[in-house]
């Protein structure tokens, strides 16, 4: 094997010789084609962020056999307090992927979830605006406040709704 001046490697085999360019002018092409490719997924995240998914995948992935099941997504929302999940929202949580959701479909998932989604930083200068005193918290009822008096209005039961589902936590 021979490195050429291009940026690639020139593979021999007997006889035969195969051009292959540098992955990352590949990686270019493609994203200038406007196919991101899962094989490009871990690109879109710095080696902090991966580590941290990689964290939760091994969090959810209770059987540890590096898929992510509908049995895995029912012991995991269980041992938050989330008890009564019903099977069909499992299936849905599921179907949302094309096929098992090991490490690269989860990432992939979160990757096309995140795809115009404000930068970090820009979500929590949000927060702070919520959380004045910086607690680290917004208050039920300054949060309740926004949600039935701001831009596209809460009702009543739509809030105790909301609390239904996502309960405040209470220290």
């Amino acid at each position: 094997m021979e490195v050429d001046r291009a940026g690639g490697e020139t593979v021999s085999s007997g006889q035969t010789s195969i051009y292959v360019p540098n992955a990352p002018k590949k990686a270019k092409r493609r994203q200038a084609a406007g196919d991101s490719g899962s094989s490009n997924v871990f690109s879109m995240f710095e080696q902090s962020q991966i580590q941290e998914y990689k964290e939760a995948f091994t969090i959810i992935d209770q059987n540890r056999d590096g898929i992510i099941s509908k049995d895995d997504l029912r012991d995991v929302l269980a041992s938050m307090g989330q008890i009564n999940t019903k099977p069909e929202e499992l299936d849905a949580m599921i179907k949302e992927a094309s096929g098992p959701i090991n490490f690269t479909v989860f990432l992939t998932m979160f990757g096309e979830k995140l795809k115009g989604a404000d930068p970090e930083d820009v979500i929590i200068t949000a927060f702070k605006v919520l959380d004045p005193e910086g607690t680290g918290s917004i208050k039920k009822e300054f949060l309740e406040e926004l949600l039935t008096t701001q831009c596209d209005r809460f009702t009543k039961d739509e809030i105790k709704n909301m609390w239904a589902a996502f309960p405040p936590d209470y220290l």
